[in-house]
């Protein structure tokens, strides 16, 4: 703490430990409402206090020696474990086992945050102050998540933790083989990235429902895997003709987000090719989104929805074919642009938008600026989301049959000139 700090200075953090305090305890007052008074262990009023005696204790530490804010705070955790235990003991209490520690481990961290907030990191102090009452505000929805969390579910978040914060760090960020293309490090995040974005849209398609309809799952499902409702949407349009248009609008609105889902993956590994993708890109999704919009107000959605058990969220086996895609897609990008200039680029993009969009989209992201020209990764990319969007349109009309694969198509052609133009133009105006 700055010695020169005034008395104002001083009182000012005073007041944002207090007002950190009074924030917990408002919700820890507020969720004992009902409690006869006398009978909480700490509310509204305590909890001030609690953060005022850190910030008092931090003055004191400042004073005289740092071994008080140890003294203080041991003394002061006694205090807690004795109420606790006193409050468990209560023989009024119906059911003393199931009495939890939640307020007293607040109480312990409202005079953390009282200590650092005096001390300087008012920020830090204010941040998770906010973040703790949050946490403490939503328990009933924290229990119900945990509730409905299935096993296979809950490994498969041990298995993504563990391929990015176990194995992410310790790989080498440097390049090996031909032309130094494989970086460890780079494919792995990349494949931490594509993994976290199918983790996310399972547990949204989960927890929003199938019965919200064709729409919101193809919505939701883009984000793990457009081709996969694609296949999904498409076996089911052979035996349920009646609701093709319907299946058609959900095929669409998951293909739609593959653009944004391709825009993002461009901003976080390659920001300055952003600019570059992001009207075509952006043009092509809202093309495919408005088909599907068109088609879906023209249907009647059904009311039990129309979706398939969700598969497991992350397998470790479908990550590391993944990464061993992405690298091998770096390696032949690398080849193909030592070997046959920019054509080979263009026609690389095309045999990988067959089977994932992906992987040629974040591995010309990176190398763009750099080893690739910013139009030709441009163009690349934009071939690359043409080819896939019209291989799916293959599905529906293949697997579906021609009053699903022929709206399907429509639409996707459309699209894909409109891309086919953007890109195009972009390329004649380009300096």
């Amino acid at each position: 703490m700055d010695p020169e700090l005034t008395n104002l200075e001083l009182l000012e953090r005073l007041g944002i430990a207090l007002a950190l305090g009074l924030l917990m305890g408002t919700e820890r007052g507020w969720h004992k409402r009902e409690a006869s008074e006398g009978s909480r262990v700490a509310g509204i009023r305590t909890f001030g206090l609690i953060a005022l005696l850190g910030g008092i204790t931090a003055l004191l530490t400042e004073a005289t020696n740092p071994v008080v804010a140890g003294m203080v705070f041991s003394g002061f955790a006694i205090l807690m474990s004795v109420s606790y235990w006193v409050t468990v003991r209560d023989p009024g209490r119906e059911n003393p086992i199931n009495y939890g520690v939640t307020t007293e481990v607040a109480a312990l961290l409202a005079f953390g945050l009282g200590l650092v907030a005096v001390l300087g990191h008012y920020v830090v102090a204010a941040v998770v102050a906010v973040v703790a009452t949050v946490l403490l505000g939503v328990k009933p929805i924290l229990h119900d998540w945990l509730r409905q969390l299935q096993e296979r579910e809950l490994h498969a978040a041990f298995k993504l933790l563990l391929i990015s914060v176990a194995v992410l760090p310790i790989l080498p960020n440097e390049g090996f083989g031909p032309w130094n293309a494989l970086n460890p490090f780079a494919i792995w995040w990349l494949v931490v990235l594509v993994s976290g974005i199918s983790f996310v849209g399972y547990f949204a398609m989960k927890y929003a429902g199938p019965g919200r309809g064709v729409m919101l799952t193809g919505l939701v499902g883009g984000l793990t895997s457009s081709t996969a409702v694609t296949l999904s949407f498409s076996r089911m349009a052979r035996t349920r003709h009646d609701i093709a248009r319907i299946l058609a609008a959900g095929i669409l609105a998951a293909s739609a987000i593959m653009f944004p889902r391709a825009i993002v993956e461009v901003a976080v590994v390659n920001r300055a090719l952003l600019p570059s993708v992001l009207l075509p890109l952006g043009a092509m999704g809202t093309v495919m989104l408005a088909g599907a919009f068109l088609l879906w107000k023209r249907s009647h959605l059904p009311a039990n929805g129309a979706t398939e058990n969700l598969q497991n969220p992350f397998e470790l086996k479908p990550a590391l074919q993944f990464g061993a895609l992405l690298a091998a897609i770096m390696l032949l990008t690398e080849a193909m642009r030592e070997w046959f200039g920019d054509a080979g680029l263009f026609a690389l993009a095309f045999v990988s938008g067959i089977a994932d969009v992906d992987a040629i989209t974040l591995s010309l992201a990176r190398q763009a600026g750099a080893q690739i020209e910013m139009a030709v990764a441009t163009q690349a990319i934009v071939i690359a989301t043409i080819t896939n969007t019209l291989v799916k349109s293959g599905f529906a009309l293949f697997i579906g049959g021609r009053a699903l694969g022929y709206r399907v198509g429509g639409v996707a052609l459309v699209t894909a000139l409109v891309g086919v133009t953007i890109a195009l133009v972009m390329a004649g105006t380009a300096p």
